[in-house]
């Protein structure tokens, strides 16, 4: 028997093949490129060869009269407005006019016969540069007010700065028996999707057009798409076509999906444009680099007696996600453990390189690196066993932390404890760890994540997600929804959702999303949202479908509406399934009483968010939480390391599948090994230092360990059948765990990511010479400090004062 049928359900817990697992294998899914339309004309963007620099002047003749091209557009040709993700931090344009900020800035389209014409055209555009110097770090755009990145922010080169205490932090430290203070870094990284960026654009004879995208966010690229043409969106359809991987690299508007649906618009033609794999090095929106200093006190027992953290994000040149990047580098730490006064301070920096925004994680892996690599040099001065001391101190269920994060279902404890079991912590601990110049080591950390973020880009009082469910008299049922599947399963998942409540097949449920002309508005696939809030959408829209069928069914049937089921594929009595109706009949006999079945479903968070400024950032209507230990060996004469087991254990809610939830958590974990030992988006002479394949290194399935994955279900109130998230959470504590175990193996701190076998040959070579042994940054940027908004701690509020209610149905009533 399966875990959901010793929990009553018949499809959820089932470790079902995702519905279109067949279509991707054999090669039947089209994706934006693949996407070929009557006259189709091929797109491609000049990009600015400096770092900083001022456009004099764009000669565009020479391309015009190339032979195959269709048009050439320039800033000029578009309205002069500029857009952004974030309503805070509107300071892109689509093609530059008057001065580009980073390598790889858009400043001229081409519409052409072919991909090799348009290249050919771009290659003939003159452009006059007047070059500025370049801030390729956070250290010399500090030093250098006088050359101003952008005009706005909240100080010269400054794009954010925030500062938040909760409670008494002097105090707290003065508790303390231990106070540490450590500082770490976290180099950027990109996501690496199989996919690169594609989109086709047609303006139709009609005057309206229609957009296929590689997006994650079709609703947001429809509204931007209206302010940047100046188009009814009305007039605007944008479909998000299947997305061959997206990890947060497509949840921009982006200058080449303007660029295309203008060009559309001057030539009468579809036109289709695929970013190179080097421009999506520069484009990525990627992890932010930051530097981190973070004070912590702990009594001799372990206990948090309270934090200070510090983070400054090297934000590349233009805003994306960064000011809510800036907040989540600190508030979602108190979630795992607790923590009952809490100081955090953040500021993100404006740089000339490509701007960094939300990668898997977004902005909570850097942190929590830091938080779990200070945990363990606290737990070995105080002598306690670094996975006993996180045990004791992991968050209650249904209270809130210090910075009044509401936490509902936590199974941290039980995650421990499983990962502990399983991976026979302390014997690995207590073994020698001396084998030739390979020793072996063992680490530990833990981590939480938000299932959805509690607030929406733009502040508004409508549903965050939406679904529209129709029944068809042949017994199928259609699934419209918003969301984009990213390559998570979120159709899979919101068929196996409706399928359960209906009690039918899930290849009965046919989902049709992302498309914003046909499906109810979702805001995206992001923050590990889509599964909850389309999901609870989902469940709500099935269950008013499966009302009309159960009162159409008991009037033939002669027996009240509850006293049905539906399951099997039919709707009956439960105890008499020889009279139930095949569900097809059900849908005649409910579309004779009612017409059309096609019933709505919504879902907005419960608000929950604190009333101080930035009382919104981190709420979330649950968190997961995960545990994980990694065990590798390191080699004292090469610095080589390499990873053989990891053991994670994840607070999943309730599997909903288990097998597309392994998936979800061995992705994070390679994702995580990636970023902990090789992936580093760095620059040389203003220039991405390896921007192809070939040359940025990411694991490959030679490198990958054996991974142990262990699923605790704590059945949240909030989610869809108890779900929380399992795609973002299970990374974060894999860079920590490796940096911990590191140390475990040759007695030496690597306090950066990535951890490469020049900086452990470097930390060891150190502690021969006597040295403290430890690879890490040193010095801090100098910021001017910020007065913080002190705000009450919250911890330790008592369940019954924190409002914690399962879903309601007419909740947005």
């Amino acid at each position: 028997m399966s875990a959901g049928e010793k929990h009553g359900f018949s499809v959820i817990g089932q470790p079902l093949p995702k519905l279109d697992a067949w279509a991707k294998v054999t090669g039947e899914t089209r994706y934006a490129d693949d996407m070929v339309l009557p006259r189709m004309a091929h797109a491609k963007l000049l990009r600015s060869p400096h770092a900083h620099a001022l456009i004099r002047r764009i000669d565009t003749a020479r391309a015009r009269a190339l032979p195959g091209v269709y048009a050439v557009i320039t800033g000029a040709d578009l309205p002069r407005v500029k857009f952004g993700i974030l309503p805070v931090s509107q300071d892109e344009e689509a093609l530059c006019t008057e001065r580009v900020r980073m390598v790889g800035d858009a400043v001229a389209a081409v519409a052409a016969v072919d991909e090799e014409t348009a290249e050919q055209a771009c290659r003939l555009i003159d452009v006059d540069w007047e070059p500025l110097p370049a801030l390729m770090s956070m250290e010399e755009s500090l030093a250098h007010p006088e050359i101003r990145i952008h005009e706005y922010g909240d100080g010269p080169n400054v794009h954010k700065h925030v500062a938040l205490q909760f409670g008494d932090v002097d105090a707290a430290f003065a508790r303390a028996d231990l106070v540490r203070e450590d500082t770490f870094y976290y180099e950027g990284s990109t996501h690496l999707p199989m996919e690169q960026h594609a989109a086709v654009a047609q303006w139709g004879a009609d005057g309206k057009l229609t957009l296929w995208s590689s997006t994650q966010t079709p609703h947001y690229v429809h509204r931007s798409l209206a302010k940047i043409l100046a188009v009814p969106g009305a007039h605007i359809r944008v479909v998000a076509a299947p997305v061959g991987g997206g990890f947060g690299g497509k949840l921009d508007p982006f200058a080449h999906e303007i660029a295309v649906c203008q060009l559309s618009r001057l030539t009468g033609r579809p036109v289709k444009i695929a970013l190179t794999r080097e421009e999506v090095f520069y484009v990525h929106r990627g992890r932010h680099p930051v530097l981190m200093w973070i004070k912590t006190g702990f009594t001799k027992r372990g206990d948090i007696t309270g934090c200070h953290l510090k983070t400054w994000l090297d934000g590349g040149a233009y805003g994306s996600y960064g000011v809510a990047s800036t907040f989540y580098t600190g508030v979602v730490n108190p979630a795992s453990y607790k923590m009952p006064v809490y100081k955090f301070e953040g500021a993100r920096i404006f740089t000339n390189k490509p701007p960094c925004g939300p990668k898997r994680g977004h902005g909570t892996p850097q942190p929590r690196f830091a938080l779990e690599v200070q945990i363990d040099k606290a737990a070995e001065e105080l002598g306690l066993d670094p996975a006993d001391m996180r045990r004791r101190i992991v968050t209650e269920p249904f209270t809130k932390t210090a910075n009044h994060l509401t936490v509902t279902t936590t199974g941290l404890a039980e995650c421990i404890d499983r990962v502990v079991e399983a991976s026979r912590w302390r014997e690995r601990r207590a073994r020698p760890r001396a084998r030739g110049a390979r020793k072996r080591g063992v680490g530990f950390a833990c981590s939480a994540y938000m299932t959805g973020a509690g607030t929406a880009i733009y502040w508004n009082a409508m549903p965050h997600s939406g679904v529209v469910l129709r029944a068809d008299r042949s017994g199928a049922v259609a699934l419209l929804c918003g969301a984009t599947d990213i390559g998570q399963g979120s159709d899979s998942t919101l068929a196996y959702l409706a399928a359960e409540v209906l009690g039918i097949a899930p290849k009965d449920v046919h989902v049709h999303p992302a498309d914003t002309t046909l499906t109810p508005v979702d805001l995206g696939s992001y923050s590990s949202r889509v599964t909850l809030m389309c999901g609870m959408a989902a469940i709500q829209a099935a269950e008013r479908l499966r009302g009309a069928l159960f009162e159409a069914v008991a009037k033939k049937l002669e027996v009240p509406p509850g006293a049905l089921v539906a399951r099997d594929g039919k709707i009956g009595v439960a105890d008499d399934r020889e009279k139930a109706l095949p569900f097809a009949q059900a849908v005649e006999l409910g579309e004779a009483m009612h017409g059309v079945l096609a019933f709505p479903g919504s879902y907005a968070p419960p608000k929950r968010a604190a009333t101080f400024r930035g009382g919104t950032m981190g709420q979330s209507p649950c968190y997961s939480f995960s545990a994980g230990i990694v065990d590798l060996s390191v080699d004292e004469e090469t610095g080589e390391i390499a990873v053989h087991d990891v053991w994670i254990a994840h607070d999943v809610g309730r599997a909903l599948n288990p097998l597309l939830v392994e998936g979800q958590v061995e992705g994070s974990v390679y994702m995580g090994i990636g970023e902990a030992l090789m992936e580093e988006q760095v620059f040389r002479k203003n220039l991405h230092k390896t921007p192809s394949m070939l040359d940025y290194k990411s694991p490959t399935a030679l490198e990958m360990p054996e991974i142990h994955t262990i699923l605790v279900e704590t059945d949240d109130p909030e989610g869809p059948f108890g779900a929380k998230e399992a795609g973002q959470g299970p990374l974060l504590p894999i860079m920590p765990a490796i940096a911990n175990a590191v140390y475990h193996a040759v007695g030496v701190r690597i306090d950066e990511v990535p951890i490469t076998p020049d900086k452990i040959l470097r930390a060891l070579d150190q502690k021969r010479r006597g040295g403290p042994g430890r690879v890490g940054p040193e010095k801090l940027p100098l910021l001017a400090p910020r007065e913080p908004l002190v705000v009450e701690s919250a911890f330790g509020q008592p369940a019954a004062a924190v409002v914690v209610r399962p879903f309601q149905t007419e909740r947005l009533a």
